[in-house]
């Protein structure tokens, strides 16, 4: 017990000191926790610490954030994605794959080492890349959404790839460990056997088992996740729903690992069938905590695990290694970006991003020797250029942003556009919501400063002869150069929830004169919003939703006069109810068990539905 919670206390420390200041420092939190990492590996090696082990418990961190990805994706938006993930990724994977064997021969390797090479190296970080970009807002665009496409298709490579890399096993490694094996028989023995259903099957049971796997999980998530989690929502025990969610992804992922696939696209598969359950959001909440922790576990093991000693009796050629393959990939990728019609600064996200080696190469690897297909020398030396290409990864994200980013900004005219001039509205997005509020202002003859992050969009609208300004309205110099102090009225029409209740947040703290109106997504953002002090909040759907319902009312015979007067009192008593809500509601506390919240709703519906029957009831039989 004690061994454990000093090692517990160990990684802690490193990652509460490190990740702040790497962040502070701009380095971003995954090179935080690389440096973390490194910078314990002397107390590891102390302790006797075997980080091979944590690094495999802490893989799961990956699988949990695939599941979190899933969630975040309709099935239908990964249908329209299958041009990517098929031709980005596969082509990514097959050109590094062959380009990196092409090498390996040359160095004097076999073929079927040079192909087992190429097919470990061909893979890149999904851990780093997808949290790199998520922290730095880059998933929606199209180098992130491309990158995505490449890390999923890689995902479901590593199946063929166990099975393909058995056969390219050497005959003089094979009888060497056969030797080794047959001298440690009885210590084998006693370390038990790992559970698998398709041992000793045939192909087409294999292949049956597997397909009967992945039903199972399409199956399980489409009918019987909603009934569990509402039986257990129904013991208001927070506890006890983060425990469900647990069970479920651990389960999955255990199904998977016992039929031969990757444990993340199981997970991943499963987050895919639960994008459209009213349970996702809860779901995000309880793992995102674990996945987290367990991906800054993970990175820390990675620095942890780098072979010092070998590293430097090597360091040449390691280094000359990491290099080429980095370049090697990156090469590959810009040429596949451009064929794809990646443009500008995308094309370089894209190409270096995923320029790196994998957490999946570590299990390659161990898996090519086992296998007696990679020499145990070549592989050590191997894992040191994957875990050195991940931590060079980071580096390579400060370099696009401070480096190229901003030049194709330039090149573009989009650096921090300079205001021409200052008006007293500001408009914050020009998408659906903010196109339309600046029409309607323009014909009743207000002018607007509208700014918008999306180049394409600003392009189309200069077509149009309207003036819209490329930035991030979330940064408060561009905010300060648009001209915000001398503002009367800011209206936030951006698409992210949260980059809208940080900005309104932003505005009522620093410009208490200014008056904020802001877009809501849902029923809960007009309470996040509330609580940020904002007091003009517009649900995005809500007026559409009341123009159906007094439609719906002329349709069943109501008179159009009565039918508008009962919408209205509809609307009154919603607004009111909203209010009365309003201040029992507290995001920091889960809905489930917040009381006060819920029996305040319940208090609500209950004299406001009442109120309102009574009155609509009046407005029907008026004359």
């Amino acid at each position: 017990m004690t061994d454990f919670l000093l090692l517990a206390f160990v990684f802690l420390v490193a990652g509460v000191f490190s990740v702040p200041i790497a962040t502070r420092l701009g380095l971003g939190s995954v090179l935080g926790y690389l440096i973390a990492g490194i910078l314990i590996s002397p107390v590891l090696a102390l302790l006797q610490v075997d980080v091979l082990s944590i690094q495999h418990f802490a893989e799961f961190g990956v699988v949990m954030m695939l599941f979190l990805v899933g969630l975040e994706l309709e099935p239908k938006l990964l249908w329209q994605m299958r041009a990517r993930l098929l031709g980005l990724g596969g082509a990514q994977v097959i050109g590094s794959t062959l380009i990196v064997m092409l090498v390996a021969m040359m160095m004097g390797q076999p073929w079927t080492v040079s192909l087992a090479i190429g097919l470990v190296l061909s893979l890149s970080s999904t851990a780093i890349v997808l949290q790199t970009l998520n922290e730095k807002a880059l998933m929606k665009s199209d180098g992130g959404q491309s990158s995505f496409s490449v890390l999923l298709f890689q995902d479901i490579a590593v199946i063929p790839m166990l099975a393909l890399i058995p056969l390219l096993a050497l005959p003089e490694l094979v009888e060497v460990q056969h030797a080794v094996t047959a001298g440690h028989g009885a210590e084998e023995a006693g370390h038990g056997m790992t559970l698998s259903l398709v041992d000793g099957l045939n192909a087409w049971q294999t292949t049956l088992v597997t397909l009967a796997a992945v039903a199972v999980v399409i199956a399980a998530g489409s009918y019987l996740t909603r009934p569990l989690f509402r039986f257990i929502a129904g013991s208001q025990l927070r506890e006890l729903f983060t425990a469900t969610a647990l069970l479920m992804v651990i389960g999955i992922a255990l199904l998977m690992s016992l039929v031969g696939l990757s444990p993340a696209l199981g997970t991943f598969l499963a987050g895919v069938v639960l994008a459209n359950s009213e349970y996702r959001h809860e779901l995000e909440s309880d793992i995102d905590p674990f996945k987290g922790l367990l991906l800054g576990l993970f990175f820390m093991s990675v620095g942890a695990g780098v072979n010092f000693a070998l590293l430097a009796d090597n360091l040449v050629l390691i280094v000359a290694l990491t290099v080429g393959l980095m370049t090697i990939k990156a090469s590959v990728l810009y040429v596949l970006a451009m064929v794809f019609k990646l443009r500008g600064s995308d094309r370089w996200l894209f190409a270096l991003g995923l320029a790196q080696a994998g957490e999946f190469g570590f299990v390659l690897l161990s898996f090519t020797v086992a296998n007696a297909v990679i020499p145990a020398a070549i592989a050590d030396q191997l894992l040191l250029v994957v875990a050195l290409s991940m931590l060079l990864t980071p580096a390579l994200f400060i370099f696009y942003d401070r480096v190229i980013a901003p030049r194709y900004i330039k090149a573009e005219g989009r650096a921090a556009d300079t205001f021409e001039e200052e008006n007293h509205i500001i408009i914050a997005g020009h998408g659906r919501v903010g196109g339309l509020i600046r029409r309607m202002l323009s014909a009743a003859g207000y002018t607007s400063t509208v700014i918008d992050f999306n180049s394409k969009r600003i392009d189309m609208m200069g077509r149009f002869g309207l003036k819209t300004y490329y930035g991030d309205a979330t940064r408060p110099d561009l905010l300060h150069a648009a001209g915000v102090a001398n503002a009367k009225l800011f209206i936030i029409a951006i698409d992210d929830r949260e980059q809208i209740t940080e900005l309104t947040r932003y505005l009522i703290k620093t410009y208490p004169k200014l008056h904020v109106q802001a877009r809501a997504l849902d029923r809960d953002h007009v309470y996040d919003l509330w609580l940020a002090g904002c007091r003009d909040v517009v649900r995005e759907t809500y007026d559409s939703t009341i123009r159906i319902g007094r439609s719906s009312f002329e349709a069943l015979g109501i008179k159009t006069g009565h039918a508008h007067a009962m919408a209205d009192a509809f609307d009154r008593m919603d607004r009111k109810a909203l209010l009365e809500v309003a201040s029992a509601y507290n995001p920091d506390i889960p809905l489930a068990e917040n009381d006060a919240y819920i029996n305040k709703v319940k208090e609500a519906m209950v004299l406001r539905q009442g109120e309102l029957s009574q009155e609509m009831r009046a407005i029907r039989e008026a004359d």
